[in-house]
């Protein structure tokens, strides 16, 4: 394995943290209940694989944190989760096709997971995200605030991923093709 820093990846990696804090601020700026802040860090699982999809997420909530957000910074997990998860995937074949739904799901169950015991045992459901509004409406109908931190997480997470992965999707197909084949050789080179 080639060991040299590559300055596409880098730039690649760079460009999709960015996305991931924009996604991030647009979504707290509107206190939207999906969270737009791991598009970048879905787009480098399926370009050039979990390894660096985990670095971006993870970066990602680092900047979000120090910036605007300082509850991204505890969310970090969830991103490592997404990007290896979304990177395995993508590698796979689930996050094409009529597989996507499922594939989708996959890789957002876990981080579901870890994303509600987040919320729910640190910040006791109550987080800067629009998801926070439909757990204070659950609670209101006497749900025990684990399980409406718990469901919320996994139906916000989905929409959130789902809405990720379309548009991650449309850029790929954008591509062009012999750049796309360029990272296609790159990754089987890697697994191979």
């Amino acid at each position: 394995m080639n060991k040299k820093i590559n300055i596409r990846n880098l730039t690649l990696v760079s460009m999709a943290i960015a996305l991931n804090v924009i996604g991030a601020l647009v979504a707290l700026g509107l206190r939207l209940p999906i969270y737009l802040d791991s598009i970048g860090t879905i787009l480098i699982a399926c370009l050039i694989g979990p390894k660096y999809a985990v670095m971006t997420g993870v970066c990602g909530s680092l900047v979000s944190g120090i910036t605007f957000d300082p509850y991204s910074i505890y969310f970090a997990p969830v991103q490592i989760s997404t990007g290896l998860l979304a990177g395995i995937m993508y590698n796979k074949g689930f996050l094409k096709g009529k597989k996507t739904p499922l594939g989708v799901f996959i890789f957002t169950l876990p981080t579901s997971i870890i994303s509600a015991c987040i919320a729910a045992f640190l910040f006791g459901g109550v987080t800067s995200s629009g998801s926070s509004y439909i757990v204070q409406i659950l609670s209101h109908f006497n749900v025990p605030m684990v399980v409406g931190v718990f469901v919320t997480q996994v139906i916000t997470d989905y929409a959130d991923k789902f809405v990720a992965v379309i548009i991650v999707a449309l850029v790929v197909s954008a591509m062009p093709k012999n750049y796309k084949l360029s990272f296609n050789q790159r990754m089987n080179r890697q697994n191979g």
